[in-house]
């Protein structure tokens, strides 16, 4: 979910997610343009108790940057440095990958938070942080093969070429990696956009991407991802109340025992 800030009606757009994140009960949230002050605590204060939390370091000069809440145990976390030219400068685009500590029968997992370069012009940026957050992940899986579930605001469409990398469809930079994207594996003739014009928050109108928030869940040897994708549907893509909750729709996965 990104939850745009603390930008527009705050009060209204807090109660508004509040309530809704708190209905959906989620085991695992990845939070983009969230805001960590010494004053303010975004994350902490929209999940409430029972969390486990992760910031990112690279942030912005109001605060804002991406969070990782889990109500298993947070192990190592680590960044990945998404500054891969001159021109990524000025916006703080990272990558944040987390140990959890799930319990049986999914086991321990690494939970990835990824977001990349905004701007419409930075696809060749964004085709290098994938890469730089796909050689973190190898990192962090030290030889072994856990599962690995992607989630963030990926700014860019399906069929451009960081997300057909993550999706097994091209490879960058002498690398290539599978991972099964949530929504095209329950949607698959539905383009579930997350930015949109229908949403009155959106600032820009004609943003030609639509579907730019993603739930990526690692391949195994044989194909299919090592955690069943059994749901996968958009939150907050309706107002409440006349209350839209942020620019973005939200989205969220329900993910199988993977030995079913």
């Amino acid at each position: 979910m990104n939850l745009w800030g603390t930008r527009g009606d705050w009060a209204q757009r807090r109660e508004v997610l509040k309530k809704g994140i708190g209905e959906l009960d989620p085991d695992l949230v990845a939070f983009q343009e969230v805001i960590e002050t010494s004053s303010y605590d975004q994350a902490a204060d929209l999940l409430g108790p029972g969390y486990h939390l992760a910031r990112a370091a690279a942030r912005e000069t109001d605060g804002q940057t991406i969070a990782i809440g889990s109500r298993w145990p947070i192990g190592e976390v680590r960044e990945a440095d998404l500054n891969v030219t001159p021109r990524t400068a000025g916006f703080a685009c990272t990558t944040m990958a987390a140990r959890i500590e799930a319990p049986d029968p999914i086991g321990p997992l690494l939970f990835v938070n990824h977001f990349p370069s905004w701007r419409l012009d930075m696809e060749y940026e964004r085709e290098l942080q994938a890469v730089a957050a796909a050689r973190l992940i190898d990192d962090l899986s030290d030889g072994r093969d856990p599962h690995v579930v992607l989630a963030g605001d990926l700014d860019a469409a399906p069929e451009s070429a960081s997300i057909r990398f993550w999706t097994g469809r091209q490879s960058l930079d002498g690398m290539s990696v599978c991972y099964r994207d949530a929504w095209e594996r329950i949607h698959p003739d539905e383009p579930g956009v997350t930015y949109t014009p229908d949403n009155p928050l959106m600032v820009d109108g004609d943003w030609p991407f639509g579907r730019i928030d993603y739930v990526l869940v690692r391949c195994g040897l044989h194909g299919g991802p090592t955690l069943p994708i059994r749901d996968c549907r958009r939150l907050f893509a309706e107002p409440v109340d006349g209350v839209q909750a942020s620019d973005h729709y939200g989205l969220t996965a329900d993910l199988g025992d993977p030995e079913r």
